[in-house]
């Protein structure tokens, strides 16, 4: 009989989770479509791993357990928690079942790592070759640049879309299989009359990446969803797992879903887990419907447990989030509930402007501290990322240190880009865009000589070998013999992958040292990039994974290396998401930013406004501020001038939400000042001018 071990901390909502279904005589265990709805703070991400160990417990091979997330890390952290909970529900000091879950559960990663590996194990039946490369946002907006120069897009009288905008139309639509027409009404109006140039231009970047053999974020979703199009490759896909698990699933797209469903298409051993209280990411194509129609989908409908008990913040944080989401129109209702007690009650704090609100936070946090609660446990969430330009002025001003959530990706450093690029470049001969930057390298080798030098490999079928007998102009015959030869010993099919990073890294050293000003600040992102490698099986598998989840980087950020140990977080409620803090501040909860003035348009995304602000609220763990500044300085005015609008109350903050905050009014040091100087009763002048003669 299995054990019941691992279910006793469980509370009652969670263990019906996690226990949904039927053991099998044999071994194994069987369960139809369920959808956990889990609160934030109510413990989602244990409740998965216990129902992952569950599984195993039961006889289910973790070998045939699908698992996905939105991060690696959270599939390697869901990972480790099933194996401990299973180590521990069993018993087993060194290992035994519970081992197998570590070496068998290799079915866990991101939607996009996952279909990378279906595609190249089914490449033949897609017509792919398996030695594709995958790339990046950077490298994709590139391409699309280079196509969009080619088809004299940019050389146009009136103001084209730029690569970035319109990689992202493109992206949309193909994400939420909507009509261009449709993608360009609804998110992108002032492209509209783009429609006939954009579709030209999106059908050359689709040849331009199949001649290359190359796939962006978008088409590794692409090429699943038309893969389990067919019904028979769908059967022999999902016949691979006997259970899937997803977890964040008010974060999927259409595709995404419809893959899912394809798989499963009756939903034996599906399970997801969501909150669609917690769905802020249509711009990337999410749908939330995913979450609200999951259960209809399936005859019979599927099971929903609900998860409320919030071990996160207390009760009275809570009380506001509820508030909240009690008016939303359309949602899954939750009444959070707190095992924490009642705490501290949360404080609308109206101020003049947005200086006073600088100086409001900066006073919160150095009291805050003051009574043990250190810097990095305390946050300000803010709906965009210029809205703490003030307030970082004043931090530093009061020498407060500060960490901001959005900084450079560890990808999108150039130097990292660079030693990539390289290995991109050997992995496939045909990835011009990474031959493009390794040639460019070379001292003296510019955009014409690299394209020349593309040419001739491409005219002897791409091998490497060729690139002896091609003499760029300007570059010196060493230095060019020296890349052959890298790129020679890289293409050998015998050369172990172990060293490869360090090899390249030998080649790229002068070249780093040559064109970087300050290289040695950037030595530790290669150091990380040469450490990490160690960590895959392959070259394939290095680059792929890395592309798809790279880590933060640890230099090229703006200003110097914060050197204190403790520091203030600053973070956009995106970024935030899945975080928590002591103390949570939130600035401009007015209308323009609660909801954003970009959003008022539609009551769709009036309502995902509304999710943010969730979002933001139950960050908080004891202390919990909304800041309301009353008006806004103009921007195109003299420093002198006083031009300013007033801040409306945001619309979420109705009269139900307010009874559940204390109102807090703050005036600010020039406030106070100023009253000071009144109750001395005595005129208080100073002659600058005189001091100004006097210092000639």
């Amino acid at each position: 009989m299995a054990t019941t071990a691992h279910l006793e901390k469980l509370n009652a909502a969670q263990r019906k989770a996690v226990t949904y279904g039927e053991p099998l005589p044999d071994k194994g265990f069987a369960a139809g479509p369920l959808l956990i709805l889990a609160g934030a703070g109510t413990g989602k991400t244990d409740t998965l791993a216990h129902r992952v160990a569950h599984l195993v417990i039961h006889g289910v091979d973790p070998a045939r357990i699908l698992m996905l997330t939105f991060t690696r890390r959270a599939a390697q952290e869901m990972r480790r928690r099933a194996h401990e909970i299973t180590k521990r529900a069993l018993n087993e000091s060194l290992g035994g079942v519970s081992a197998t879950i570590s070496q068998r559960l290799g079915w866990a990663g991101t939607f996009h790592a996952i279909g990378n590996r279906l595609l190249r194990h089914y490449a033949a039946h897609v017509h792919l070759d398996p030695h594709f490369s995958v790339i990046d946002r950077g490298d994709a907006a590139d391409l699309m640049d280079s196509v969009r120069a080619e088809l004299g897009l940019a050389a146009r009288d009136q103001r084209f879309p730029r690569k970035d905008t319109c990689l992202a139309i493109y992206s949309n639509r193909v994400n939420t299989h909507a009509a261009l027409k449709d993608t360009l009404e609804q998110h992108f109006p002032w492209c509209a009359q783009w429609e006939t140039e954009l579709t030209a231009l999106f059908r050359a970047y689709v040849e331009q990446k199949q001649h290359a053999h190359l796939l962006d974020y978008d088409d590794l979703l692409l090429y699943w969803h038309g893969m389990m199009g067919e019904p028979r490759l769908a059967q022999h896909i999902g016949a691979h797992f006997d259970h899937v698990l997803v977890d964040e699933y008010q974060d999927t797209n259409r595709l995404q879903a419809e893959i899912l469903h394809a798989m499963k298409p009756d939903g034996a051993g599906l399970t997801v887990v969501g909150d669609d209280a917690q769905a802020i990411y249509s711009f990337r194509a999410a749908a939330v419907e995913n979450v609200l129609g999951f259960a209809e989908r399936f005859k019979p409908r599927a099971e929903v447990v609900a998860l409320a008990q919030n071990y996160r913040s207390t009760q009275q944080v809570l009380d506001v989030a509820n508030a909240v989401m009690a008016e939303a129109p359309r949602a899954q209702r939750k009444y959070l509930l707190s095992i924490r007690g009642q705490g501290a009650r949360p404080r609308a704090v109206s101020v003049d402007e947005l200086q006073t609100q600088a100086e409001y936070v900066c006073s919160e946090v150095l009291r805050r501290r003051e009574a043990n609660v250190p810097l990095r446990r305390q946050a300000v969430l803010f709906r965009s990322a210029s809205h703490s330009d003030v307030l970082e002025v004043e931090l530093v001003r009061r020498k407060i240190p500060f960490v901001k959530y959005g900084g450079l990706k560890f990808l999108e450093a150039a130097h990292v880009k660079d030693l990539l690029s390289v290995l991109r470049w050997a992995d496939n001969p045909r990835n011009t865009l990474a031959a493009f930057r390794v040639l460019q390298l070379l001292p003296g080798m510019g955009p014409v000589s690299a394209s020349a030098a593309i040419e001739h490999l491409e005219a002897a079928g791409h091998a490497f070998e060729s690139l002896k007998s091609f003499k760029p102009p300007q570059t010196h015959e060493m230095d060019w013999r020296r890349l052959v030869e890298l790129m020679l010993a890289l293409s050998d099919p015998e050369l172990q992958w172990v060293g490869q990073v360090h090899q390249v890294r030998e080649w790229y050293q002068r070249h780093f040292e040559r064109i970087y000003q300050h290289f040695h600040t950037r030595l530790g992102d290669l150091d990380q990039l040469e450490h990490l490698s160690g960590q895959y099986p392959s070259r394939e598998r290095f680059i792929t994974e890395l592309t798809l989840d790279p880590p933060n980087a640890t230099s090229d950020l703006a200003g110097q290396p914060v050197l204190e140990e403790d520091y203030l977080v600053l973070s956009t409620i995106h970024s935030a998401k899945g975080m928590e803090w002591d103390t949570v501040y939130v600035l401009n909860v007015v209308d323009g930013s609660f909801p954003s003035e970009f959003a008022t348009g539609k009551p769709e995304l009036i309502e995902e406004e509304r999710r943010v602000l969730y979002v933001a609220l139950t960050r908080a763990q004891n202390d919990l501020a909304l800041l309301m500044p009353l008006k806004f300085h103009l921007t195109q005015q003299s420093s002198q001038g006083d031009n300013h609008v007033y801040g409306g109350r945001s619309r979420f903050m109705t009269e139900k939400v307010l009874k559940t905050l204390d109102a807090v009014t703050f005036r600010g040091s020039l406030g106070a000042g100023g009253d000071a100087l009144q109750r001395t009763g005595e005129q208080v002048t100073v002659d600058v001018g005189a001091r100004l003669r006097d210092m000639w």
